[in-house]
């Protein structure tokens, strides 16, 4: 049973298209990139048939750690749509959810491409939507141009046209969300920008028209700082966030780090941000390749992707709540200190939480607030709330059930 996540209305519609985890999870998303092997080798490797053992265990890898997508960064072009397929169709294989992440590589003339205009992306991409209609499923994630301001349009903070960059990101979004519509597939269409262009062009208006949820690609020199930024760019736009991009070491910010400085690093990042309530999706940058990179090009894998996986396979509180009559409780509410999740009819709940210690609270209508201590994993939870007003009938409901089970016993 998937958890029920308490999102604003303004977030619902958005919400909905994306991936649905088959389990409980911290987030919606929950992704690890291979831009290194799926866009820096896709005409290195594009006619070699041997490399699909090499994209087999990259996204095995990917999705034993718990995620639920891959971000994959072969480029839109034609050339490129065959090496595009392979990596897509493996991702299936192992029930991933795609976020594509490429472009256009004219946008930043990638592998010698001529350079090409906003209405050319605009045009190209609907284009590549409506006549691939078999490459996307349901839950995927599109983004037209990730970090556009590193290409054809130009950096606003350089150009020092903000209003035109919104409306081209706002054209992208418009586009190509028709053209899933127009092959009747349910895809989010998601951009990322870095933080300090997010900052200048987001404001609340603009976030609304992008579905109300913003892609940040962001590399600090602290998690503190990430999970501070993130928070203050929510608060500024109203938006939901997704961190589009996030990986250490970079040796600029960090220096060098040792396996554990790396997995230690990490782990106070991914327990800011689920202690985050706008962070609803992260993806950790790369897979293999570079200095942030989780496996070895031997597949060796290093010791942040145990921390990585116990983030995305949380531990999980599975209970039913009832009232003194055994009646299940539906739409109470029960908090850990990560997430919210609501039972539902029968008064069941599934929910993520990080340490045993630490108390659930349980509200319902009705009913006395209930903190639930001493809970595991190991069990299925029985958790009895007291209503407020107990009327007569109840009172006579309960002694019955009382000699009931006194009878039986």
């Amino acid at each position: 049973m998937a958890a029920i996540f308490l999102l604003p209305l303004a977030l619902a519609i958005s919400v909905q298209t994306i991936h649905a985890a088959p389990r409980t999870t911290l987030w919606q998303i929950q992704s690890v990139d291979t831009m290194k092997y799926s866009r820096d080798l896709a005409r290195e490797k594009l006619n070699d048939n041997k490399f699909d053992a090499v994209i087999d265990q990259q996204i095995k890898n990917i999705a034993a750690t718990g995620a639920t997508y891959v971000a994959i960064a072969t480029p839109y072009d034609e050339e490129f749509y065959p090496f595009l397929s392979r990596w897509v169709s493996t991702a299936r294989k192992y029930n991933l959810g795609v976020w594509f992440r490429g472009n256009w590589s004219g946008w930043e003339r990638w592998f010698n491409y001529p350079s090409i205009s906003r209405e050319d992306l605009l045009i190209q991409t609907e284009k590549f939507i409506t006549s691939h209609p078999k490459m996307f499923a349901d839950g995927d994630v599109f983004s037209p141009c990730p970090e556009c301001e590193n290409g054809g349009i130009g950096d606003p903070r350089h150009t020092g046209d903000v209003s035109g960059y919104r409306g081209f990101l706002l054209q992208q979004y418009s586009k190509a969300s028709t053209a899933f519509t127009k092959i009747n597939k349910q895809v989010l269409v998601l951009n990322s920008h870095n933080l300090d262009v997010a900052k200048l062009i987001m404001d609340s208006s603009t976030s609304a028209g992008l579905g109300g949820i913003i892609a940040v690609d962001h590399y600090v020199s602290s998690p503190q700082k990430l999970v501070n930024d993130l928070s203050d760019l929510s608060s500024k736009t109203g938006a939901q966030i997704i961190l589009g991009e996030f990986g250490v070491p970079i040796k600029d910010l960090h220096g060098n780090m040792t396996e554990i400085q790396q997995s230690g690093w990490l782990d106070s990042a991914l327990r800011g941000l689920s202690l985050t309530k706008s962070v609803i999706g992260v993806n950790y940058w790369t897979s293999v390749g570079g200095s942030t990179q989780l496996w070895s090009t031997s597949g060796k894998s290093r010791s942040a992707v145990g921390m990585l996986t116990s983030y995305y396979i949380p531990k999980t509180i599975s209970g039913i709540i009832v009232n003194a009559l055994d009646e299940p409780v539906a739409k109470a509410q029960i908090f850990s200190t990560v997430r919210t999740v609501q039972t539902d009819s029968q008064g069941r709940f599934q929910l993520a939480y990080l340490e045993e210690n630490n108390p659930l609270l349980i509200s319902a209508p009705g009913y006395y607030s209930t903190e639930y201590h001493n809970y595991s994993e190991n069990q299925i939870h029985r958790i009895i709330v007291k209503k407020v007003h107990e009327g007569i009938l109840f009172r006579l409901k309960y002694l019955l059930l009382q000699l009931k089970k006194s009878i039986l016993h």
